[in-house]
């Protein structure tokens, strides 16, 4: 039998969850005896259309057994989904379930599906870390993903949904990277309604925009100023065990949710149902956790 041929396609390397993801994509791909190619798409939808429209027209001989990709458009590409299902190239889907997964699961030959996070639950584990960590009340900087990720609007919705009445959100933007949340904090202390408004905590939709966002308080020039921003609870979104949940340990961040990363169990789906002939349910859901405790977020005053 010829060695499967995996394209692993992601986001950016500027992310911790997306390392994680092709370090996972790497460690299932070796245990299988997989050749997975990990490329990125510097965040941007339209560069990893064309790369993956580039893989599925190449000659037969030279085409991927399988595309997993974890989408930077909202859509997930359908109209290249289309296109490798017509050439036989099994499709996953990362963090998303797009409306014309359900078409090409029915109709493909080669495996076509799923596998997320459950995002609206995401937000709600949030929305609860929020409410233990500022029992009174307050005000929370809340720095979501890009507006086009369904990600990031579906943590936002679980996030509203479970936060307490008491609690007030000032949203700001940025792009899953350390680099986009230090500009979204930076350009909010540029306003003048910023110099009058009580931040009680800052939160982010992940971990690598919440340390960007305590690297913009940390470059604030007045000490007294510099310092009252780094005393507030920061918290975060992925808990990988070499950035999120180091930064909890050192109190870089109050905390953090655990997502496990999806490439590795997309591979491991992939390459059984390939060699066995299965066919893997249209969405597989991974289930996250609070890091640490909900409950013992309680007692931080």
């Amino acid at each position: 039998m010829k060695k499967l041929k995996f394209i692993v396609s992601l986001h950016t390397e500027d992310n911790d969850f997306q390392v994680a993801q092709a370090a996972a994509a790497r460690e299932a791909s070796q245990k299988y005896g997989i050749d997975a190619e990990i490329i990125y798409a510097d965040n941007n939808a339209v560069d990893q259309s064309t790369q993956l429209l580039k893989a599925i027209q190449n000659q037969p001989e030279l085409r991927p057994d399988a595309i997993v990709l974890e989408p930077v458009s909202g859509t997930a590409l359908p109209q290249v989904a289309r296109a490798a299902s017509s050439a036989g190239i099994a499709w996953v889907v990362l963090n998303r379930n797009p409306e014309y997964l359900s078409e090409l699961h029915r109709a493909s030959k080669a495996p076509t599906f799923s596998v997320s996070s459950d995002h609206v639950e995401i937000g709600r584990i949030q929305g609860k870390q929020f409410a233990a960590l500022l029992p009174r009340g307050g005000s929370v900087l809340y720095i979501e993903g890009p507006s086009q990720s369904s990600s990031a609007q579906k943590r936002t919705a679980g996030m509203m949904e479970s936060k307490p009445a008491n609690i007030q959100i000032i949203t700001l933007k940025g792009k899953w990277t350390e680099e986009s949340g230090e500009q979204a904090v930076a350009n909010w202390l540029k306003l003048a309604t910023s110099q009058n408004k009580a931040i009680d905590l800052v939160g982010a939709q992940d971990d690598a925009m919440a340390i960007g966002a305590r690297r913009a308080f940390e470059k604030v020039a007045n000490e007294e100023e510099r310092n009252r921003w780094l005393s507030l609870p920061f918290t975060g979104v992925d808990g990988q065990v070499k950035t999120g949940q180091v930064w909890v340990r050192q109190g870089a961040l109050a905390a953090t949710i655990y997502l496990p990363p999806l490439a590795g169990t997309a591979v491991e789906i992939l390459a059984k149902a390939l060699r066995d002939g299965t066919r893997p349910p249209e969405r597989t859901t991974t289930a996250s956790y609070s890091i640490p405790e909900v409950s013992s977020l309680a007692s931080r005053k």
